[in-house]
C-alpha cells in the first residue's frame, strides 16, 4: 500500500470513528438535557395572581432566605404568586374592598409545589439544622415540629386554592431586604422589635410557629385583634375560610381541586399565557 493510500485509509477511518461518536452523543436513549422529562406545566384553570389583579403585594417568602428554613425552598423558580382561577378573582373582589378603606392585601405564599412541601419535611427531620430557630420557633422545640402540626407531609397550598396574606396600611411602606446574619429577633415580640414588615400589626409575624398565631387567641386583643378580624372578615365574605391555627390561611371554597396536589415549579412560565 502506498503512502497515499495509508492517508486514505487512516482519515475515512477518523471520519466513520467520529460519526459513531456523534450518533453517540445525540441519541435519545442516553440521559442528559435532551432526553430529560419537562417540567410539569399547571392545568389552565390557574392564573398568575397579577393578570387578574396588580395592585395586591407579593412578597413571595420562598424565594428568599428570609424564612424558617433559611434558604430558597426547592420548586420557588421566580416570585409570582399562582393561584385557582376562582381563588384570584376572589381576591380581586376583596382587594376592592380593602382598597376603599385605605389597606391593600400583600400575599407570602399562593400555590405551593409538592417538591416544596418535601423539602420542608426534610429539613424538619433534620434537628440539627436551626439556624432561624430564634426568629420562627424559638419557644417550640424542633423534634415536635410534626406532632404539633407545623409541619404536615401535604399541603392544601398544592392544591391551588390557599394562599398565605395579611394586610397592608397604604401608601405601603416597603420592606427592606433581610440579610443573613442579621440578629433575630423572635416573630411574637413588638413590632418595633421584630423584623420590620409592611403590615399592620397582626400580633406575630408570618410564618411564627407559636400559639399566638392562632387566629382568636385571646391573648391578641386591641389593634391586633381588629387587624386580625378585619383581614379574616374581608376574606371570609369573598368566599375565604381561615385555618385556625394560622391568622395569615385562607382556602377559596369549593376548591377547583379538592384532592389534588400538584408539583409544577412556580415559575411564569408554568402557567397559560407565560408559555
Amino acid at each position: 500500500m502506498t503512502r497515499l493510500s495509508r492517508t486514505r485509509t487512516a482519515l475515512r477511518t477518523l471520519a466513520v470513528t467520529a460519526a459513531a461518536l456523534l450518533t453517540a452523543t445525540v441519541s435519545p436513549g442516553l440521559a442528559g438535557p435532551a432526553g430529560a422529562s419537562p417540567e410539569p406545566k399547571a392545568p389552565e384553570e390557574f392564573v398568575a395572581l397579577d393578570r387578574v389583579d396588580r395592585t395586591i403585594l407579593q412578597e413571595m417568602r420562598y424565594t428568599t432566605v428570609h424564612n424558617f428554613v433559611g434558604e430558597r425552598i426547592d420548586g420557588y423558580r421566580q416570585p409570582v404568586c399562582i393561584l385557582t382561577k376562582p381563588a384570584a378573582t376572589a381576591l380581586h373582589k376583596v382587594q376592592r374592598v380593602l382598597l376603599k378603606q385605605g389597606y391593600s392585601l400583600k400575599v407570602y405564599d399562593c400555590y405551593r409545589p409538592q417538591r416544596a412541601v418535601d423539602h420542608f419535611v426534610r429539613w424538619a427531620e433534620n434537628l440539627d439544622d436551626e439556624r432561624m430557630k430564634a426568629e420562627f420557633y424559638p419557644n417550640v422545640d424542633k423534634s415536635r415540629l410534626f406532632t404539633d402540626g407545623y409541619i404536615a407531609e401535604k399541603s392544601g397550598h398544592s392544591r391551588g386554592s390557599t394562599v398565605d396574606l395579611t394586610i397592608v396600611k397604604l401608601p405601603a411602606v416597603r420592606t427592606r431586604p433581610y440579610v443573613p446574619g442579621d440578629p433575630l429577633v423572635p416573630c411574637f415580640a413588638p413590632a418595633g422589635e421584630r423584623f420590620p414588615d409592611s403590615s399592620v400589626d397582626m400580633g406575630t409575624g408570618y410564618d411564627c410557629f407559636d400559639t399566638l398565631s392562632h387566629t382568636d387567641d385571646p391573648r391578641i386583643t386591641g389593634e391586633q385583634r381588629v387587624n386580625r378580624d378585619l383581614l379574616r372578615g374581608a376574606m371570609s365574605a369573598a368566599g375565604f375560610v381561615n385555618l385556625p391555627e394560622e391568622w395569615w390561611h385562607f382556602t377559596y371554597k369549593p376548591e377547583v381541586f379538592p384532592a389534588t396536589y400538584f408539583d409544577f415549579p412556580v415559575s411564569r412560565r408554568s402557567v397559560a399565557g407565560h408559555r
